[in-house]
């Protein structure tokens, strides 16, 4: 497996790391908030409690601003009621077609529901998680050169801008990153047209990155991998913006094989999805649930 290459660092490191490419992607400087009182409705498999409680005491002893931060994955979901909303930032000259578009808006679709159908009981959302299907929607494109698109639809908005460091970038002024406070008023399309997330497909890109702007992965893996049932590098990755850890020196007891520890899971785990519920579980009262 590739992603050892590109993801020596913690997740937050990544994000400083990025920051040229990226925007800054470090949580937002603010002072801590109180600790929330985690819900009484949990229960997990017994085998499971005590490295679920390693792993959040390790959470909260590594990243002082955990509580404080406000833009992870949970956010954004909550703040639209319900849905996400990407732009794809294309860095290749490898030309797109119409058909390809729709099959990487339908694997994306796919494998970001698999995180959300990890919250759902029985067709009930665990523990107060309000939501049993969460759309996803495209809403923008990101090129160097109009003339990789082969389409001429006007399905989603397209981008020509560049970053500072010269790859495609999606409007700023339409991303939630830029724009934490919800006002959308200069992004050409209103709020409706506004992207929470990027899907950062880069030519030749090892391995992958991951944080509250999106994901980043290779585009010949990601558009190689559009028929597999897991495309597990995206998937790593979207653990990572809503708030997971990575697992570089240490293992939970009990634990050897997990998505989020790079290299050992090729899919969503039991214990990750308990881990991701407990994210919430924690998280869920700064939405009074």
């Amino acid at each position: 497996m590739r992603k050892h290459l590109a993801r020596l660092l913690t997740v937050l490191s990544v994000f400083a790391a990025l920051v040229m490419t990226a925007g800054t992607m470090s949580p937002r400087a603010e002072a801590a908030e109180p600790r929330p009182q985690a819900a009484a409705a949990w229960n997990p498999p017994a085998n499971l409690v005590q490295p679920l409680d390693e792993v959040w005491r390790h959470v909260e002893s590594t990243y002082p601003n955990l509580y404080g931060f406000r833009n992870y994955g949970w956010d954004h979901v909550m703040a639209n009621r319900g849905s996400i909303n990407y732009c794809v930032r294309w860095e290749s000259d490898a030309p797109v077609s119409a058909a390809l578009r729709d099959r990487i808006h339908a694997a994306l679709k796919k494998q970001f529901g698999k995180w959300m159908s990890a919250m759902v009981d029985n067709g009930t959302g665990h523990n107060a998680w309000p939501y049993t299907n969460v759309p996803v929607n495209i809403v923008g494109w990101a090129v160097k050169n109009r003339s990789t698109l082969q389409w001429t639809d006007n399905s989603v908005d397209i981008y020509t801008g560049l970053d500072s460091g010269g790859a495609p970038q999606c409007l700023p002024d339409c991303g939630r990153f830029f724009h934490q406070d919800g006002n959308y008023s200069r992004c050409p399309g209103g709020a409706a047209r506004h992207y929470d997330q990027s899907l950062w497909l880069t030519k030749g890109f090892q391995g992958g990155a991951g944080g509250d702007w999106g994901q980043r992965v290779g585009s010949e893996y990601f558009t190689g991998a559009l028929n597999q049932e897991n495309i597990h590098i995206y998937l790593h990755e979207v653990g990572h913006t809503f708030g997971l850890d990575d697992f570089y020196d240490w293992s939970p007891t009990g634990q050897c094989c997990f998505l989020m520890k790079a290299g050992s899971a090729a899919q969503i785990t039991d214990f990750d999805k308990w881990m991701f519920r407990d994210f919430w579980r924690h998280m869920k009262s700064r939405y009074g649930l």
